[in-house]
């Protein structure tokens, strides 16, 4: 447990991505293979189930210390971790028992099927045999609140770089219902599988942003479509299975088991490049009810009924087992219209249909109307390019941005380099006779608009909270964003996409600002 336990706390550490895959391949080129199996299986969210309560922990560990409750939890709210708080009051240890990570999961497996007084007894005796540092990864693990301060990407390029595999194939191997109760470190990680290859994607055509139109030359010469908001993503079709793997590298094909059907209709060796959108009956919904579903471990029934994904098909890049992608756009587009012919209009699988122009002009009419189609902007790529990862021939123009215009109400320091700066406001909308913060910034303001900031901020402060100083509401300020959604962890209701400030309004007064239900408005137009 020693080992695992100096693992996860050099995770939990504020250290950067290579000292973790440091830790993690010194953790695995030394533990035993069951250790390796628990760890890989906590840090990708496989923790054991909840056997005890904190209520039951924190009695059990205030009368072992000898406490007064309240000194417990004045200890408590210092220590800001119940786990950390207990490992610390307990007494010291009469003996050490070196046993492994493996040993104590089963240890808590065998915990479960006691009886309450039985368990009570177990643990304490369990924790007499524990210092500190194990004893507070052992309470995560009772608890099921082991959450180590890595992210499973950081994980498998950790054992990427371990076995000489590439990530995706990684990827793949963890994906899935497995446990450690039904595999073994050799079948899930380094065994041969001969679907590894057949699910592996083609590496993404980058994009980016157009600064300006018409540097792009002859506009008969490239294809326009809407650029729609939601998740990037390939669906492989080989050997008669399917895999769907995001932009970022997630395998999550079992978070849209709407496109499983799609494996009866389309040749084998196909592989079609597109973006999921979502929709509540023939409504389309905004890229958080998206990201909301492929970030789920499970999908419920009621999550399919609430939520369909479509996917929309933007390129072929193989077909019948061939690679096109050093063929055309058009000629890979004529391939792809033909996949999407032989397939039932029910399936969710839709052509991400042309925007017709025949100029800039009259394609920027098309950008300015791309959020009443529910789009994100416009796509553009040339008829004669390849499909290259290498080179960027794929374009995006995002329609207008979103504004509204809002109150600074809260202002707090920048970074150490930054210190002697005010560079993170937030600000708010009018709800009634009051003002609701509805978002947080850094973005936008020129350096010398941060500087006359900063000294009205520290002339006009009402109170302060820690770094954070709030001031008399004075200022308005233009504030623009990419999308707005519902969102229930803030006090607004409402989420925004990369919000940043457009402009300082110095002579608008406060008065003017827009109000909660402006917000509101927009998310039902555009959420």
């Amino acid at each position: 447990m020693k080992a695992a336990a100096d693992l996860f706390a050099r995770l939990d550490d504020p250290t950067g991505p290579d000292a973790k895959i440091a830790a993690l391949l010194g953790y695995f080129q030394t533990a035993p293979d069951g250790d390796k199996l628990w760890t890989v299986a906590l840090l990708s969210g496989r923790t054991p189930k909840r056997i005890v309560t904190a209520n039951q922990l924190r009695a059990w560990a205030i009368a072992c210390a000898g406490l007064k409750d309240w000194l417990f939890e004045d200890s408590y709210r210092v220590v800001g971790d119940l786990s950390e708080t207990i490992a610390l009051v307990l007494p010291p240890p009469s003996r050490h028992e070196n046993h492994s990570l493996t040993h104590w999961i089963k240890t808590i497996k065998r915990l479960s099927r006691m009886d309450e007084e039985t368990r009570k007894s177990a643990i304490l005796n369990i924790w007499d045999g524990m210092p500190a540092a194990e004893r507070f990864w052992f309470i995560k693990l009772l608890t099921g609140g082991l959450r180590a301060g890595t992210s499973e990407s950081l994980l498998i390029r950790a054992l990427a770089q371990l076995t000489g595999q590439d990530e995706p194939a990684i990827t793949y191997r963890l994906n899935g219902t497995w446990s450690p109760d039904t595999t073994t470190w050799h079948n899930l990680i380094e065994a041969s599988d001969p679907q590894l290859a057949l699910s592996h994607p083609y590496p993404f055509q980058p994009s980016q942003q157009v600064e300006n139109i018409a540097d792009l030359g002859n506009p008969a010469e490239w294809q326009a479509t809407h650029a729609w908001g939601g998740a990037r993503c390939q669906f492989i079709l080989r050997g008669g299975s399917h895999a769907l793997w995001s932009q970022d590298g997630a395998l999550i094909t079992d978070q849209v088991p709407e496109l499983a059907p799609l494996r009866d209709f389309l040749p084998d060796g196909t592989v079609i490049e597109g973006a999921l959108r979502a929709f509540a009956g023939d409504a389309p919904l905004g890229a958080d009810a998206v990201h909301a579903r492929i970030t789920r471990k499970k999908i419920t029934k009621a999550m399919r009924a609430e939520t369909q994904l479509v996917l929309i098909a933007n390129d072929l890049l193989e077909h019948d087992g061939s690679d096109l992608r050093q063929s055309t756009l058009d000629i890979r587009h004529k391939h792809l219209k033909n996949h999407l012919t032989s397939t039932p209009d029910q399936l969710p699988l839709r052509l991400s249909s042309a925007v017709e122009f025949a100029s800039w002009s009259d394609l920027e009419t098309q950008r300015q109307t791309a959020r009443t189609a529910g789009a994100d902007g416009l796509l553009l790529r040339h008829r004669d390019s390849p499909y290259l990862a290498s080179k960027t021939m794929r374009w995006i123009w995002n329609a207008p941005p979103l504004t509204v215009d809002a109150v600074l109400i809260y202002a707090q320091a920048g970074p150490q380099s930054r210190a002697n700066l005010f560079t993170e406001f937030t600000f708010a909308v009018w709800n009634g006779q009051t003002l609701t913060p509805f978002t947080r910034t850094s973005t936008g303001l020129t350096d010398a608009d941060l500087a006359e900031l900063s000294t009205w901020v520290r002339k006009n402060t009402q109170s302060k909270f820690g770094p954070v100083r709030q001031v008399t509401p004075t200022h308005v300020f233009e504030i623009a964003f990419d999308d707005i959604h519902a969102s229930p962890r803030h006090k607004s209701g409402v989420a925004l996409r990369f919000p940043r400030v457009l402009r300082w309004h110095k002579d608008k007064p406060v008065t003017e600002a827009n109000t909660l239900d402006d917000l509101k408005d927009m998310r039902a137009t555009y959420g």
